[in-house]
């Protein structure tokens, strides 16, 4: 899984720019600035991670219903995780 995160922890702000994060090229380790708010590529990430943060009983787990995406929330970060079929480009 493509994992992005987003460095804020005011869910306001992260609903905003959303689409905006989706739609940026990012690429592994790269950092970039999406309206004042800043965007790392946190590469792929196994789904073991995604299933211990899960269990974290600080972590705020949100999940885009049309889509197989999952957001994690947890301290000052919102994390996507985004399944590679997702990101093939057609």
């Amino acid at each position: 899984m493509k994992c992005i995160s987003v460095y804020t922890n005011d869910f306001e702000v992260f609903s905003d720019i959303y689409e905006k994060v989706l739609a940026t090229p990012i690429a592994e380790n790269e950092e970039k600035q999406v309206e004042g708010v800043t965007v790392n590529g946190s590469g792929d990430v196994p789904e073991s991670y995604l299933d211990r943060m899960k269990a974290k009983p600080d972590v705020v787990v949100m999940k885009v219903k049309n889509k197989d995406i999952t957001i994690l929330q947890h301290g000052g970060v919102f994390e996507i995780f985004i399944p590679e079929r997702e990101n093939m480009v057609h």
